[in-house]
């Protein structure tokens, strides 16, 4: 049987993305930027009906995607362009979901989930990297909401240990969920390895995937509403 790689960083589409990102400019560092901002930007926040199982190539075409989807994009972006990259597993509390699921939906979820973030290599050092998950729109949402609701987490957010952030600080490490983050289960060079192993939780049955497939498109819209109601009461900035 042939092996599925999700992070398909040969695939045309994910090297023709890489690059118009970083052709035009020299520095490691300057392409990690470019691919952060089209990562974070470019792909909205948002639940695919496939869940974690979704190619780099993939997410590109639907340009939407959660930390694992994008993280699998970002590690296939980052391959593609000759950066040295693995994506970083681990589980995080079911909370960073409140108020994105809610009702019968945030009740039946584990308590803690798969979840990753990606490592690239700069100066001979392995800096972590996480805000790209929440597209900036939604991030100033998710923290006008924990602000309102006095949470320190939720919608996509965690910010229990102080401020969170949404930007790329390769010399001083910015996060936007990692304080919920629980177990540690390594660094990894491609996804579906670790989806295929024991550490995986997030692998559901026929029941679960039928209903989440049920919800999603529900709590996808959630998003967008809270997205455009938080900039059109001018509560997010520009």
């Amino acid at each position: 049987m042939k092996k599925i790689i999700l992070s398909d960083f040969d695939h045309p589409i994910v090297k023709a993305k890489a690059a118009e990102l970083t052709n035009k400019t020299a520095a490691d560092k300057d392409k990690i930027q470019n691919i952060f901002n089209y990562v974070r930007d470019e792909i909205a926040f948002g639940f695919p009906a496939n869940g974690d199982i979704m190619r780099a190539s993939q997410t590109i075409v639907l340009k939407m995607g959660q930390c694992n989807t994008k993280s699998t994009l970002f590690l296939a972006l980052c391959k593609a362009a000759g950066i040295p990259a693995r994506i970083h597993f681990s589980t995080i509390k079911k909370e960073i979901q409140r108020g994105l699921f809610t009702g019968i939906a945030y009740r039946i979820m584990p308590d803690t989930l798969s979840h990753s973030w990606i490592e690239v290599k700069t100066d001979g050092e392995w800096i972590r990297i996480d805000s790209y998950i929440n597209d900036k729109g939604f991030y100033a949402a998710g923290k006008y909401q924990l602000k309102k609701r006095k949470w320190n987490t939720g919608f996509s957010i965690s910010c229990t240990s102080g401020e969170s952030s949404a930007e790329l600080n390769l010399n001083e490490e910015k996060f936007v969920q990692m304080d919920a983050v629980i177990d540690d289960h390594g660094a990894w060079d491609e996804p579906m390895d670790y989806y295929n192993s024991s550490l995986y939780k997030n692998r559901p049955g026929f029941l679960k995937l039928f209903i989440y497939r049920l919800m999603v498109g529900r709590i996808n819209r959630r998003v967008k509403k809270l997205r455009k109601e938080c900039f059109s009461n001018g509560l997010c900035g520009t």
